[in-house]
């Protein structure tokens, strides 16, 4: 029997989810360990080895997969711990990075842009032209190409962006380049913009193909170690790096394309709710996932997550497909403090794992949300971690006392319930930013929520914005780890075509498909995908003529572009316009500007399984009980063992079903059923549960 682990990296714990060939899973949880982050994952897998009874080498020779999500791109990206980085670029254009767009993101405020990822001094500018149609009308001075790659070699550079004016119309030059920096500087890393993002618009091609170059060696050096002391110990299984995509891709591609992993952690997410709500036929989703340092949010609409190509991390623009998801810093983590204007606020500076909450016992003295909730009566200590983790209560306490109660002259639990209530509202404005700020209603979609602390705030969440449903996966604590297992091999690709539509060439762009899926198709292949496993999805970017933004439409059939098939494109981007923004002018002209490509390679599922029908009385899982904080006094809650409950269960609030990684809160007003697949469906009291699933579906 073939075992499948999913691994993700976040910033306090590093999560495992080990699934066989039948469905089964196990749940693992170790501490991340930022200065290594392999450290905390083999401290994982030797968890899971000795629970299986085998060595750790005896336990990898039966895993035939690892999908490991990594947070070492965003990490560096956002601390500033990127590699040394030069920057190529047509003479005449050296600030076009730096000086970004013209349009200001907060436009109503005075603020500084972000650390350059290149400073002015490392960007070297070559003379050479091409012109908007792709002809050379300056050749390329290679004798500035070697300057520039002296010059780096002073600077220590270990990496090199090199993204030329046009250049996506005619690669010639970008790729000369290359071959001239592979001679004089072999050890150093390439990102050349026509292979990471070859398309219109200037500085989301530089900023992209400059991420690329910022990240790519400490991506590089991380999955080498990864790979080498997975060898050492005779592993001879697939290993896949999740992407920001939903798709997973090989280790030797995310080398090459690290950008692609910017969200890697969090866009197991998403994949995770479609996975789990297809169980109840669920199409339309809100996926939430609250770690140790973020609460990242995503919307599912017709079980489709939302993709953009307008991200921004750490304020750089990346332009490549990426998951929407929206994160702001609301982890257990998150540290509870006092503003300038004397006022509560919490996050987004974390504890993080290193020292982590004061309850924790490891040397945190801020005060966290964790703490908060210890306090509040909503944690276990002698349940969490099965007992694993050594809760201080008293830590807890003295953290918010010293640091929030006694300034604001409040006791602790109004101090504690403060600190819940706070991030509690922060985290219903993040999901209304993905929902009623782009003109869904949150009342129509069902709350899937994830995270080892995600489900002590989620009825209150739920509660403030009319969510009816709320889905609990028994996995929650390792949901983006559970979507890495369910997620495909996947790849994207473009080219810009603008055109006016009554000017576009049909067997031009059949051409421009057929040399993006060849391009495809041989990543995929070197991936191992056979050819049976392979899928083709095609689609463009089109807008009003004169219009500033585009909108993405499928493009019918195989790539066999025909009138019937323009036709058919002018129709869906008229109603895919009319559902995003209010409003279509039929009558208007088009223009086409680009053509994409989204290559699957289909990989294997796990099984969910079915679990027989019980009754609803869940007392055969109840532990006993303990007080907890609701609407200001303590209240005497129920407290179920969440591994006992059975298929059927039904416990009524209020009550705290506990797992040794998660704790489901149960206010009063709610109650909890346990479903077919021993997840759990916890919705408003008084109403029917199986007309709620079937208005939701």
């Amino acid at each position: 029997m073939g075992l499948r682990i999913g691994v993700d990296v976040g910033g306090t714990f590093t999560d495992f989810l080990v699934t066989d060939d039948d469905g089964n899973a196990e749940i693992y949880k170790t501490s991340t360990t930022p200065g290594d982050p392999t450290i905390g994952l083999f401290c994982g897998l030797e968890k899971a080895a000795v629970h299986h009874g085998l060595s750790l080498d005896d336990f990898l020779s039966q895993v035939q997969t690892i999908v490991h999500g990594t947070t070492i791109t965003t990490n560096a990206t956002l601390t500033g711990d990127g590699a040394v980085t030069g920057f190529i670029t047509t003479k005449g254009f050296r600030d076009v990075l730096n000086m970004r767009r013209g349009l200001k993101e907060r436009q109503f405020e005075k603020y500084a842009p972000p650390p350059a990822l290149v400073p002015r001094r490392r960007i070297q500018v070559v003379d050479e032209r091409i012109t908007v149609n792709g002809e050379v009308v300056t050749p390329l001075n290679e004798d500035d190409v070697r300057t520039a790659a002296a010059y780096f070699r002073k600077q220590n550079v270990e990496a090199i962006a090199v993204s030329l004016l046009w250049s996506f119309r005619n690669p010639i030059h970008e790729q000369r380049i290359r071959e001239i920096l592979e001679q004089e500087l072999p050890d150093v890393y390439l990102s050349l913009s026509t292979d990471v993002l070859p398309q219109i618009r200037v500085y989301e091609r530089n900023s992209t193909t400059a991420l690329n170059a910022y990240v790519g060696p400490v991506l590089t050096r991380y999955l080498t170690r990864l790979q080498d002391e997975l060898r050492q110990r005779d592993y001879t299984g697939k290993l896949l790096i999740m992407q920001s995509n939903g798709g997973v891709m090989s280790p030797q591609v995310a080398q090459r394309f690290a950008s692609n992993t910017l969200l890697s952690g969090p866009a197991g997410a998403p994949m995770a709710g479609i996975f789990y709500g297809e169980t109840h036929g669920f199409r339309n989703m809100i996926t939430v996932d609250m770690g140790g340092t973020s609460f990242d949010v995503a919307l599912i609409k017709d079980a489709q997550p939302t993709v953009t190509t307008e991200g921004t991390i750490g304020e750089h623009r990346i332009a490549s497909p990426i998951l929407d998801i929206h994160t702001i810093g609301a982890g257990g983590g998150s540290i509870a403090w006092i503003d300038s204007g004397g006022l509560l606020a919490v996050g987004p500076k974390s504890a993080g794992a290193e020292p982590g909450p004061a309850c924790y016992g490891r040397g945190g003295t801020q005060a966290t949300v964790t703490d908060a909730q210890v306090v509040l009566g909503y944690l276990d200590p002698a349940f969490f971690e099965k007992g694993e983790l050594q809760f201080d209560v008293d830590a807890a306490g003295n953290a918010i006392t010293e640091h929030i109660a006694q300034p604001l002259k409040m006791d602790l639990v109004t101090a504690a319930d403060g600190i819940y209530q706070l991030v509690n509202n922060n985290m219903a404005a993040a999901l209304g930013v993905v929902s009623v700020q782009r003109g869904y209603d949150p009342r129509e979609f069902v709350l899937v929520v994830a995270g080892g602390a995600g489900p002590i705030h989620a009825a209150a969440i739920a509660r403030e914005l009319g969510i009816p449903l709320i889905l609990i996966p028994r996995e929650s604590s390792v949901f983006c780890a559970a979507g890495m297992l369910i997620s495909d091999l996947k790849h994207d690709y473009v080219h810009t075509y603008a055109r006016e539509f009554d000017q576009v060439d049909v067997a031009e762009v059949q051409a421009l498909f057929a040399r993006m899926v060849a391009t495809a198709r041989e990543t995929l292949e070197s991936e191992g995908v056979p050819e049976g496993k392979m899928e083709i999805n095609y689609s463009a970017d089109l807008r009003y003529v004169g219009q500033f933004n585009e909108v993405e439409v499928g493009v019918p059939g195989d790539g066999n572009i025909s009138a019937e098939t323009l036709t058919r494109m002018v129709q869906a981007f008229h109603a895919r316009h009319d559902g995003l923004y209010g409003y279509s002018m039929q009558e208007s002209p088009l223009e086409l500007i680009n053509l994409r490509i989204t290559a699957y390679g289909k990989t294997f599922k796990p099984k969910q399984e079915r679990y027989p029908r019980s009754d609803t009385d869940p007392t055969h899982a109840r532990l006993g009980s303990r007080k907890a904080w609701f609407d200001g006094k303590f209240n005497e809650f129920a407290v179920y063992d969440g591994l006992q409950l059975l298929n059927g269960n039904h416990v009524e609030g209020p009550a705290i079903v506990v797992q040794p990684t998660t704790t489901i809160l149960v206010p009063p007003d709610f109650d909890l059923i346990c479903d077919d697949y021993q997840n759990y469906l916890v919705f408003t009291k008084g109403k029917d549960i199986n007309e709620l699933c079937k208005a939701l579906q």
